[in-house]
């Protein structure tokens, strides 16, 4: 009996294992073929596996204003000293992506939002977005420092030794991350982290 409920037990932690999504960050170390290897920033060697028609796009700066009124984008923001929201960086979305407001793990108590912006304040400090998901609404501060980021298309070209990347990615039941898109830096712009 203990030899079964063992081996269910290892059964449900693979099945559990291969419907993980996780998000892969980090420098591009090699390239071969479908796969990259990728040096985390937690100092792990990863290797990521590109779906055969996995879409690369590459970061590119940009404003609030080219981005427009009402652009979908995600905030990466954390609390200030005052309690406010304060941008860290600000990205371009594609309608794929869900909307949602909570924790994020791109720094120590981080947060994500992706909404649309629905209006854009001149405040102390920078711009206040006010920012609207289908769940509620959050006003986030951006100012000199939040960086600004769009994507553009790319290809395989791009993927290079030495430029950073984010990608979400499955881990299969054999433990293989898998992703069908990547985002990847170009002319020293990365894409946010």
């Amino acid at each position: 009996m203990k030899l079964l409920a063992g081996f269910l037990m290892a059964l449900l932690a693979t099945a559990a294992l291969a419907q993980a999504n996780v998000r892969v960050r980090g420098t591009i170390s090699q390239v071969n073929g479908d796969a990259l290897m990728v040096k985390s920033r937690d100092g792990r060697n990863i290797t990521l596996n590109l779906t055969p028609d996995a879409q690369v796009v590459t970061a590119k700066k940009t404003t609030l204003q080219e981005m427009g009124p009402n652009a979908y984008v995600g905030v990466t923001s954390v609390k200030g000293p005052d309690g406010r929201l304060v941008a860290k960086e600000v990205h371009a979305l594609g309608p794929q992506v869900p909307q949602m407001h909570g924790p994020w793990d791109s720094t120590p108590n981080s947060f994500m939002t992706n909404a649309n912006i629905s209006a854009n304040a001149q405040s102390s400090g920078g711009n206040e977005l006010t920012l609207k998901y289908k769940d509620g609404e959050q006003k986030i501060l951006v100012n000199k420092d939040t960086e600004i980021v769009t994507f553009v298309p790319g290809s395989r070209a791009d993927l290079k030794p030495g430029e950073t990347i984010f990608a979400g990615a499955k881990v299969e039941g054999d433990g293989k991350f898998v992703a069908p898109r990547v985002a990847v830096s170009k002319d020293g712009v990365k894409p946010p982290q």
